[in-house]
């Protein structure tokens, strides 16, 4: 469910899905019929070829070495899941569709075909298109630098508030930070039976901590010139009663 506030300068869809490759801690793989989920098993090269350790007796390997030729033997699918407790926790889900091949003691999997589901709906990636890409450069970093924001500066997340239109705070009960990547920060705005998310877009990109933490310096500074918005006003007060 969505807000008002405009949606700009956001990671396309071929680079979202190279940043949940990236960064996914676990994923389920479906291959002949069986479902099989794996925790810390998968690493991704440079071109997209995923690359998953299983134990031997897995039924990974004999679809793999049963599968007809140049045919889709296997689908790989992800979730991204939003590092500070909010509802609705997971950001997206990734499919991978392809071919598991072996690889010494590894199966690897070139994709043939990509669908990323996002909030707004699904995607057909042009696997081209996802080798080509690249995670975010931020995506590593993302996890740590959101919790730690929502953790020991609260009074920050509140202060962006101000930077959002007033009518996307109405009714509104809490506001946590939900992702960052290169091109600006996305605040989870919840009410008692729903939420919307807004976007706050950088200045400029940001291709490193170093520059997200300018960048984030400057949407602090935006906001310290705004108004707080009523909204926050009153659940402050109410908060203090």
């Amino acid at each position: 469910m969505g807000d008002t506030q405009d949606w700009t300068a956001a990671p396309g869809a071929a680079e979202r899905a190279r940043s949940v490759t990236a960064t996914a801690w676990s994923c389920a793989v479906t291959a002949d019929g069986a479902r099989e989920e794996y925790v810390g098993a998968h690493t991704v090269t440079d071109d997209g070829e995923v690359v998953l350790g299983v134990p031997g007796d897995s039924a990974l390997w004999a679809a793999s070495l049963c599968a007809p030729r140049q045919e889709p033997s296997a689908v790989l699918e992800f979730a991204d899941v939003a590092p500070v407790p909010v509802r609705h926790r997971i950001r997206a889900r990734l499919w991978l569709s392809g071919r598991l091949v072996p690889s010494g003691d590894s199966l690897r999997l070139r994709p043939t075909r990509v669908v990323l589901r996002r909030p707004s709906g699904a995607v057909v990636v042009d696997p081209d298109e996802f080798t080509a890409a690249r995670p975010d450069p931020l995506a590593g970093a993302e996890a740590g630098l959101l919790t730690h924001l929502a953790d020991a500066h609260p009074d920050a997340v509140e202060r962006l508030t101000r930077l959002v239109r007033p009518e996307s705070l109405h009714a509104v009960t809490r506001v946590v930070p939900l992702a960052v990547d290169r091109h600006g920060l996305t605040l989870r705005i919840e009410r008692t039976r729903a939420h919307g998310d807004v976007r706050l877009t950088f200045h400029t990109p940001a291709d490193d901590v170093t520059q997200l933490t300018e960048r984030m310096h400057a949407l602090l500074n935006q906001a310290s010139a705004a108004v707080c918005p009523r909204a926050l006003q009153r659940q402050r007060a109410d908060g203090d009663g």
